[in-house]
């Protein structure tokens, strides 16, 4: 009489195992709350993406997580028209570093053919790798310095807004970094006006991959 609800009792005990597993898959998406978001990264490939010049086998899509690994270049959303432009926004991602890796989400940025993007700002992504500028940095602007407020091997979520001329950054939904800009700025393109999102590739040594990437405009 107690065989049976024995067997019940493992059988129930492995399905629940399995779909927590399957809760934990690298390549399982989970869309942010509220309304108005939009999906960037479909899982499967790069549509509404176009990689620079330099280097775009440095971006691969594996197992439904984008690959960041390979020598300098960068990886700008274009959208399902090629026209993506966000001014006001809410950004968010799922990151997972590498040791000693290093990259960047650019934002109010344009697609150029090579080199650093020239346009807009960049969120550091960093926690191990030699640059003291870490995860959090509005870089070279209003840095995040020495120790990241993250682990390496580990997915944490990244995340941008911009209203007017304050930029946000969270970590896990915590606050880590805020910067309001200046009516006067000294670059004449590292700057808030409006463009896209790129992801970086920035060595040869520095692997990361992100997933869940979403985008809510605010104008």
């Amino acid at each position: 009489m107690q065989i049976k609800p024995l067997r019940l009792m493992i059988a129930a005990a492995a399905s629940a195992a399995l779909l927590l597993s399957h809760a934990a898959t690298p390549g399982a998406h989970a869309a942010p709350e509220g309304e108005g978001w939009i999906k960037m990264f479909n899982g499967e490939n790069l549509d509404g993406w176009k990689a620079s010049d330099e280097n775009p086998g440095s971006f691969q899509v594996e197992d439904g997580i984008l690959v960041v690994d390979g020598p300098r270049g960068h990886l700008f959303y274009t959208g399902e028209d090629g026209e993506a432009e966000f001014t006001d926004f809410e950004f968010t991602c799922k990151v997972l570093t590498k040791p000693k890796a290093n990259s960047g989400v650019f934002f109010h940025t344009k697609w150029q053919a090579d080199g650093w993007p020239s346009h807009g700002y960049e969120a550091q992504v960093n926690a191990t790798h030699s640059d003291r500028i870490k995860t959090g940095s509005v870089y070279a602007v209003k840095n995040v310095m020495d120790e990241a407020p993250h682990e390496d091997n580990e997915w944490f979520e990244y995340g941008v807004k911009v209203v007017g001329k304050t930029i946000t950054i969270t970590v896990n939904g915590e606050v880590v970094n805020e910067y309001t800009e200046p009516d006067e700025v000294d670059h004449a393109t590292r700057k808030l006006s409006s463009g896209t999102i790129a992801l970086q590739a920035h060595d040869p040594e520095s692997v990361i991959h992100f997933k869940d990437i979403y985008i809510r405009p605010l104008d």
